[in-house]
């Protein structure tokens, strides 16, 4: 069973509840308890009264003989004493009657086959007990409320450790390497063994961070000399003269790939050395520039597979930011659309706070909309010889940069990317 509720309020839930159920049987018990005990000494006390009046019967004037809250009757008797009809089905014993809107208790004898009935108001008897409930009633709440103000405090005193190492857990800077252990901090209780688990946990966690930031580093690191070969190779191979066309396009081809590759590169090797907050030495560029050296690389794939290329230059603001990654952003955004779209058009459309790229293409379920940017997922019909990569990646430097991306659905069909640059 999952509870809503955090820790601390189940606790002061947990004694508000068990305060009610003692409160509660207490307060029940009580009450029986008093009202039992003084129905048996009321009854008591009547029948003690009755057998009086019994001693006397040879007295015919019985106007003195009950207290002033006491009715007497027995059959046969003269005037006032005389038994009502309501009273004669009573059995020998103590009662509760009601007549005329007010509760008597009632004492019932039969002598010699004459029944004797002696009544008394209980409207005091009533009193004491409203006055009992509400000193109970009184008593109940505050003890719930008590118990309630017993529960936040011991709440807060019992989830001090836990939300102190919660937050210690959620800062980031424990996730480096000279960040010292959370275990010294606690007792050896079960707060402290969580710590101790935090700590091992934190740990390896630390090492695969490092392990796959070195590896990163390091593979972006070593692909740089080949690339930088093939794209030497590349232009003095365009430089030949003896180069046919259709090798020259080849050529081409390889070379745009290399640069493609390089900036791939530098892109994961930024990603790999320095957190958000150290992107700042990179390079900064304008978002027009980028988007203009983008529009002059992909014109040429895009109009040769028979697609129109729009681009709506907008207004964007006169906001500088890390052009690597932005260029990784919207280069990917422009492949996705070209590897997607056969037909019709691919829009790039620049706004005050970031960009759109937009295409006629096959578009994206909906229930596959949110996955598509998780790694290694590629669209219903998968083209080019793509991994899926992407847009996992544009996700990723958005997050890293504090950006936002967002996929929404074109009419008839197609995909628009929405990016919001809201750093700068």
């Amino acid at each position: 069973m999952e509870f809503k509720q955090s820790l601390s309020q189940r606790i002061i839930i947990a004694f508000a509840l068990m305060s009610a159920l003692v409160a509660g049987a207490f307060a029940m018990g009580i009450v029986a308890t008093v009202h039992l005990v003084e129905e048996k000494l009321i009854s008591a006390g009547l029948g003690g009264d009755l057998q009086r009046l019994l001693l006397m019967d040879n007295v015919t004037d019985w106007s003195h003989r009950p207290e002033p809250d006491q009715l007497f009757y027995f059959s046969n008797g003269p005037g006032d004493f005389r038994l009502p009809k309501d009273l004669r089905h009573l059995e020998p014993g103590f009662h509760e009657v009601f007549r005329e809107n007010l509760s008597y208790h009632a004492m019932v004898e039969i002598v010699d086959g004459r029944r004797y009935v002696l009544l008394q108001d209980q409207s005091d008897f009533e009193e004491r007990e409203r006055v009992l409930f509400a000193v109970v009633l009184v008593g109940f709440v505050l003890s719930l409320a008590l118990a309630v103000f017993l529960g936040w405090v011991l709440a807060r005193k019992v989830m001090a450790p836990v939300v102190r190492l919660a937050r210690q857990v959620r800062h980031r800077d424990q996730l480096l390497g000279l960040a010292p252990p959370l275990a010294p901090d606690y007792a050896a209780d079960e707060v402290g063994e969580l710590a101790v688990a935090f700590d091992a946990t934190l740990g390896r966690l630390r090492q695969a961070l490092t392990r796959e930031r070195l590896f990163t580093s390091d593979v972006s690191h070593e692909l740089r000399t080949p690339l930088m070969i093939l794209a030497s190779s590349c232009e003095l191979l365009l430089e030949n003269p003896g180069i046919d066309q259709r090798g020259r396009a080849q050529v081409e081809r390889i070379a745009r790939a290399c640069e493609e590759m390089r900036e791939l590169v530098q892109t994961f090797l930024m990603l790999a050395r320095a957190q958000r907050e150290d992107t700042g030495v990179a390079p900064q560029q304008p978002l027009s520039q980028v988007a203009e050296g983008l529009l002059s690389l992909w014109r040429g794939p895009i109009e040769n597979k028979g697609l129109k290329l729009i681009f709506e230059p907008g207004q964007p603001e006169a906001k500088s930011y890390n052009a690597t990654l932005l260029h990784a952003v919207m280069g990917n955004l422009l492949r996705n659309a070209l590897h997607y779209t056969e037909q019709g058009f691919i829009r790039l459309t620049l706004t005050g706070t970031g960009f759109l790229v937009e295409d006629s293409g096959v578009g994206i379920p909906e229930e596959k909309r949110e996955a598509m940017f998780e790694p290694f997922v590629r669209g219903s019909e998968k083209r080019g010889e793509g991994l899926g990569l992407g847009l996992s990646l544009v996700q990723r430097i958005c997050e890293n940069q504090g950006w936002s991306v967002s996929l929404t659905t074109m009419e008839p069909n197609g995909c628009r990317f929405q990016v919001e640059l809201s750093r700068a």
